[in-house]
Order: structure tokens, then sequence, then C-alpha cells
């Protein structure tokens, strides 16, 4: 169940671990790992004990919440809609129907909520969506933040 939260990643007890040069990077991975579904979560190693990165917690809980209120403009989803599908990744087809991407509105906050208006969406892949998505990422900043896609035909009712 999803209920537009933002989501940080703290670790704990940072001071506990033996750290070398490559100690940071190891546990990073193993996170990122463990929380592959939420690429987007933002980790913050901390030590309650000794009070390290303390301090950075309340800025990303207020960044990560601006975040969840992000609003683009229709203008700015469109020109990622039409370098997105402008690029060399081909969009889907199937026997021969390929997809059309018309327009995109934002829809909602929390969570950032898109509706894509298409001309038919069983074309509209997951992996499809998800590329979308990422594409959106590198125009605004949605750290912390699930983004949600809304599919409609053409001529379907909002």
């Amino acid at each position: 169940m999803n209920f537009g939260k933002g989501i940080i990643i703290i670790v704990n007890k940072w001071d506990l671990i033996e750290k070398d040069n490559s100690t940071f990077n190891k546990y990073l991975k193993e996170i990122k790992f463990k929380f592959s579904y939420a690429p987007y979560a933002p980790i913050l190693f901390v030590s309650a004990l000794t009070g390290q990165r303390l301090e950075n917690i309340y800025s990303l809980i207020n960044k990560v919440k601006e975040n969840t209120l992000r609003e683009l403009k229709t203008s700015d989803i469109n020109r990622v809609i039409e370098e997105s599908v402008g690029t060399e990744r081909v969009s889907p087809s199937d026997k021969g129907k390929k997809l059309k991407i018309y327009y995109g509105t934002q829809s909602g906050v929390e969570p950032p909520t898109f509706t894509l208006f298409v001309n038919t969406k069983e074309l509209f892949h997951f992996s499809y969506q998800r590329y979308i998505m990422n594409n959106l990422r590198k125009v605004a900043d949605f750290e912390g933040v699930r983004i949600k896609l809304n599919i409609k035909e053409k001529g379907d009712k909002a």
C-alpha cells in the first residue's frame, strides 16, 4: 500500500562499523540491492551515539517533503515525453501497431502523479513507463519520492 509518502533510508550505528577504503561503497551497494524497489530513496549513514550526520536528517526530510509536492508545467512534461520518444530507444509495438503518447499532464501530488494519454494502453509496457519516469526525474528533483503514472487512452474519461 502506498500513501504517497516520501522515503529516506537512514542507517544508524555507523560508528560501530570497522571501516576501510571500500566499506562505505560495500554497504551502499548492499542497501541499494535490498531496497531496489526504491532506487530514488536517499541513503544517510548516521550515528545517534556520536551525533554523526544527525543534523542532515531534518533538512533531508524537508527536501523530500518538498519533492512530494513538486509540480511540473505541462510544457515540461510534454518536452520530456517528446525527447524520450525521440531518442534511439524504440517505442513499444505489437503486430505493427506502435505506441503513441499524445500528451501528458500532472494530475496530483503526494505522490507526484502524471496522466499520459496514449493510443493503446496495452502497448505501454511497465519497462517503458519506468523509462519515462526516469526521464521525468532528470528534469525535476524527485529524490525520495515515488512517481505515479496513470495511463489513459485518448477519449477515456478523466
